[in-house]
């Protein structure tokens, strides 16, 4: 299978992480620039007296509250198909798969976390701070909270995974990446809820500012993950699996077992022995 060329459309594995955080990362530094820039910091309508540093949300809530829907809604809805990608993927087993229903059920659940993630975003986005206050707020919590649950289960999805893929050493690389992430996350996520609870706004303002810099490489981390689907050994062609499949049944029969690999299977299994599967596999 050396001489094999993986699809061109393999690599949009990677580039749809790719692609959704540079499109929140734009969106981030075009508001930023907007508000100090073009306005020179200007007070907004919706911040506090005390408050000299603008939240996402009070940027968002004026002459740029379609680019943060559509740039918003843009990212979470890309970045969730990676989920569903990724259970697909698995599902196949283009990448390493599931070895047990366990793990199948934390991959569902860190889909429907990112499900309720995205639809807290869409939906703060389009109700903003100052004629929605309570649904913008309720919906900013659901958005961190879906999007740090998702990582949590998807680590613990990892880490049952590299327990039977050792040699998979994307698998640790991206489970320390996403527990990195929970971590930094929750910490700032508590302490900007904190900090805004005691009228603190500026460091407050501070703290979102960074978590939201933080999801974007939350978001291109999952590139790592779809490295192993764009090599070219997942796409062997039907000819080639035709070709390996004679060839383990003849050399089940060379090896005194006329009814083929079933019944060198079935004489392992009864067995217990697996040594010989073991040579036969290599």
């Amino acid at each position: 299978m050396a001489g094999m060329e993986a699809p061109w459309w393999a690599t949009i594995y990677v580039i749809v992480p790719i692609f959704s955080g540079f499109v929140w990362l734009g969106m981030l530094l075009g508001m930023l620039l907007w508000w100090s820039v073009k306005e020179n910091s200007v007070h907004l309508v919706g911040m506090s007296e005390t408050q000299d540093i603008a939240y996402i949300s009070d940027i968002g809530a004026h002459q740029l509250q379609p680019l943060f829907i559509a740039m918003g809604t843009v990212t979470v809805v890309g970045f969730t198909t990676v989920f569903v990608t990724e259970r697909w993927l698995r599902h196949r087993g283009t990448i390493a798969p599931n070895t047990s229903r366990f793990q199948k059920v934390l991959s569902a659940l860190a889909i429907i976390f990112a499900v309720i993630g995205m639809i807290g975003l869409i939906i703060l986005t389009c109700r903003n701070n100052i004629d929605y206050s309570t649904t913008h707020d309720v919906c900013l919590v659901v958005f961190i909270a879906g999007y740090i649950l998702s990582a949590i289960v998807v680590c613990w999805e990892y880490q049952r995974l590299g327990i039977h893929y050792r040699q998979h050493r994307i698998l640790r690389l991206s489970f320390w990446i996403k527990l990195t992430f929970i971590f930094v996350e929750l910490g700032l996520a508590i302490a900007f809820g904190v900090l805004g609870h005691q009228k603190r706004y500026n460091p407050a303002a501070v703290c979102e500012w960074v978590i939201s810099l933080i999801y974007t490489f939350y978001v291109w981390s999952y590139a790592i993950d779809f490295i192993p689907a764009i090599r070219t050994k997942h796409y062997a062609s039907k000819e080639t699996e035709i070709d390996m499949a004679e060839g383990m049944e003849a050399e089940s029969r060379m090896r005194g077992y006329p009814g083929g690999v079933p019944q060198e299977q079935a004489a392992y299994g009864s067995t217990g022995a697996t040594r010989g599967q073991e040579s036969r596999n290599f």
